[in-house]
């Protein structure tokens, strides 16, 4: 399961990464077409981790690239 959730951080930080920089989580979890609970737990991590920032709440909260210090 750790496998699994830190794959899934990487498909969302180069999501973020390479086209967004930010987004839903709604449209985050659409976009990477992965399950709902494995992209909340990987979000968790990357927040976690200082890799992302949280904006909002309810499920609509933005997901964005933290940025470097």
């Amino acid at each position: 399961m750790i496998t699994r959730i830190g794959l899934v951080a990487g498909d969302i930080w180069n999501y973020l990464d390479n086209n967004h920089n930010q987004e839903t989580m709604e449209n985050l979890i659409t976009a990477l077409g992965k399950d709902r609970s494995y992209v909340l737990m990987s979000i968790g991590w990357l927040a976690r981790e200082g890799h992302v920032t949280l904006e909002g709440d309810g499920p609509n909260f933005v997901v964005k690239l933290a940025k470097p210090i």
